[in-house]
């Protein structure tokens, strides 16, 4: 009987108390190795969250916001067929009372309604409409109010801005077949170097005179 039972055994080898522990050493350094990799993605996560985050708000920092009305000045009053605008003003600030925005003057391309195209302009205004886009349009400022000599927009501080002047006006810009005239729809996209487009959009009444509120 014996004899028998050692025959059934033969052969055949248990787990040894090292083979074990090869084992767990081995699930926990699988173990390990997941762990780190999940809180490496974590952490990547978390950060570049952070980042979006930041930018998000720089840009609504560094973003304009339009402060009362837009006005027209008229080269020529009258109705669609006659009437004519060359400059465009409007009023802003920064919204939040975020970081400064840098208003340096663009240089006049002659007479054109264009600025030049090395210009040390920071701030880009276009100018759109149903027949055409003009890019990188001629733009002066009037500090209003209590702000200082340089030429940042900076918090409290508002810029009347306008596009074109008596010489360099939106007139020239546009061309002659497409001018800003009587119940034109047209937009003006300001572009600041961080902060998101403002967009002003806007409709000429029936009639133009020699100053337009558009509201």
């Amino acid at each position: 009987m014996i004899r028998k039972m050692l025959h059934m055994h033969k052969g055949q080898r248990g787990i040894t108390g090292l083979e074990t522990a090869i084992i767990l050493i081995a699930f926990v350094v699988v173990a390990a190795v997941f762990a780190y990799t999940a809180l490496s993605a974590g952490l990547f996560s978390t950060q570049k969250s952070s980042e979006a985050i930041y930018s998000g708000l720089k840009e609504a920092q560094s973003t304009l916001e339009l402060k009362g009305a837009v006005t027209a000045t008229a080269n020529i009053t009258g109705d669609e067929g006659t009437g004519r605008i060359q400059q465009i003003n409007f009023i802003v600030s920064n919204v939040l009372g975020g970081e400064p925005i840098d208003f340096a003057l663009p240089t006049a391309n002659g007479t054109t309604g264009f600025a030049t195209t090395n210009s040390n302009n920071k701030v880009v205004i276009n100018y759109v409409d149903e027949d055409q886009t003009v890019n990188d349009l001629f733009w002066t400022i009037t500090k209003l109010g209590n702000c200082d000599d340089d030429y940042l927009l900076e918090n409290n501080e508002k810029f009347k801005v306008t596009v074109g002047s008596n010489t360099c006006n939106l007139m020239e810009a546009l061309g002659a077949t497409h001018f800003l005239t009587a119940n034109k729809k047209f937009s003006l996209m300001v572009q600041t170097p961080i902060g998101a487009v403002l967009e002003i959009e806007r409709t000429m009444p029936a009639y133009i005179d020699d100053i337009v509120n558009l509201r």
